[in-house]
Parts: C-alpha cells; structure tokens; sequence
C-alpha cells in the first residue's frame, strides 16, 4: 500500500493516478474527503486526515510500506512559512514508529538552508529532517511547475496579456505535474536501494514568452508578457490577498529565480509534456 500526502493537489493527484495505472494499491490522504471522489472511483483508498494529527497520521503510514510526501502550500493568507515549517514537523514526527519501508519526498530546485524564503527555505528544512530520520528517503526536485501559469489564464483570455514577475526572455527549468507524479511513481516502484536526490523537469526550459506564445496558440489570440517590476513585487502580492509574511517570502523565491540562485542540472531526469501540450490541455 503506498500512502499519498498532498493526495489531491495536482502532484500527489498524477502519483496516485500513476500508480493505479499500473494496479497498486493507493490510500489518499486528505482533509476532504469530496477532493478525493475522483480518485476513489480509480480505486484509491481515502484517509480524512488533517496532517498535523500526528497520533492519527501515524496510524494512516501504519496501514501501508511505502509512503509519497509533500508538503502542501500554505493559504497565502497567512504566514505561510511558519505554517509549512509546522506542517513539516508533523509529517517527520508521525512517520516515527510508523513501520514503512522508504520515502519518496517532493522538494524543489533551488532548496537552500536559510529562513523565510518560502519553499526553498521550508523544503530544504524538510530534506534535512527526512534525511536524520531512519526510513531510506528518495527526494525529488521539481523545476518550476508549469501548473503555476494556470491561475492567470482567464485574465489572460480577457486581456491578451500574460503578468509575470520574470523577464519575458528567462530562461527557466519548468515541469508538468503529471511528469512529476509519474517520476514520483517510479521511486516508490523502485527498490528500497534507490535513494537520494534527483533532480526533474520537463522536455526543455522555457521563457515566459514562450508561456504567452502557447497560450496565444490556444486561444487563437495575440498575447503579451507584461512584466511586474522588481520594486512592484511585494504590493501585487497583497493585491493578491497575501499577507505581509507571505508576500515577503513569494517576493525572495522569485528574486532567487532571477538572481541565478535556483540552477538546475545539466543531466536532470526530463518528461515528456511540453510546455505547448500542457498549456493546450489545460485550456481544453
């Protein structure tokens, strides 16, 4: 039985679907049990679990060999690095005594020591933690997920312009989460033996333009990167209904982005959804 964290986000979701594509046994956890309908009609398991229930979390890993982490975001309405910072304390306290076998654990590109810079900061944290425990951890990278685009796309149809706290013309590392989840699969498949840091992104790296230009040969329209200003960052974020806290955290993830503090591989493992398939899919 292999156990989903993060069970019905778009990562955890594309693990759990990969695995039962290939008839594993699968329980999501999640703390609605509506998120999970879909994935319970496949044949998954559901868990209502809120994760920071460590007696109760612990149970769930009990039931099952191998288990996916993932931290989920936190509402950015709050202080999302000291809310995620408890998540991860909860999720390494109950997997004491739980009896699985091996990890496999989300992380991102660029993870770092440090404090209050979002989720370079917290899954470095993270990384840390897992490694000091006993159960061997495989830890996956992922390059920007191309999934952070999807929020903008009906202001985009509307408008024709496509915001960006990114130069049009950077060039970054980006990922499907359905590549990520499918990655994911493979490690918890994979023997105990396989273990360590892999890094994971998609078929190539992008630029925002090439983002605008995928959705303008989605909708059939002309579309633009308009680019949020350095000095602009912090105030959009609390347009957005950020807190201070989070809109300063958002605020140094995307200027390590840019900065170069966030490099990828040369070799990384690499799926296979473009950029143009992902973007076309999701608008259909």
């Amino acid at each position: 039985m292999h156990i989903i964290l993060g069970g019905t986000g778009r990562v955890g979701s594309a693990v759990a679907r990969a695995l039962l594509a290939r008839d594993e046994s699968v329980t999501i956890v999640t703390r609605n049990a509506d998120h999970a309908a879909d994935l319970k009609a496949a044949g998954a398991k559901v868990a209502v679990v809120d994760i920071r229930d460590v007696d109760h979390l612990r149970e769930v890993f009990r039931a099952g060999t191998r288990a996916f982490l993932l931290n989920p975001p936190a509402d950015p309405t709050g202080d999302t690095d000291a809310e995620e910072r408890a998540n991860v304390a909860a999720i390494v306290a109950a997997l004491e005594g739980s009896g699985l076998e091996k990890l496999v654990a989300a992380s991102t590109y660029g993870a770092r020591p440090g404090e209050r810079c979002g989720d370079l900061t917290v899954l470095y944290e993270f990384e840390q933690k897992l490694r000091a425990q006993p159960i061997p951890v495989a830890i996956n990278r992922g390059a920007y997920y191309m999934s952070n685009w999807a929020g903008m796309l009906g202001s985009v149809r509307e408008s024709g312009s496509l915001p960006s706290f990114f130069p049009a013309d950077l060039v970054l590392p980006m990922v499907a989460p359905d590549d990520l989840g499918k990655a994911a699969a493979e490690r918890l498949l994979a023997p105990v033996s396989d273990i360590g840091l892999k890094f994971i992104e998609g078929p190539e790296r992008y630029t925002p333009k090439d983002v605008a230009d995928a959705v303008s040969d989605a909708f059939g329209m002309r579309v633009e990167v308009a680019v949020i200003p350095r000095e602009a960052w912090a105030a959009t974020f609390l347009q957005f209904g950020f807190s201070q806290e989070a809109a300063a955290s958002y605020a140094c993830m995307t200027a390590a982005v840019i900065d170069g503090q966030t490099p990828g591989p040369d070799d990384p493992e690499r799926g296979a959804i473009t950029l143009r398939e992902y973007i076309r899919a999701l608008i259909k």
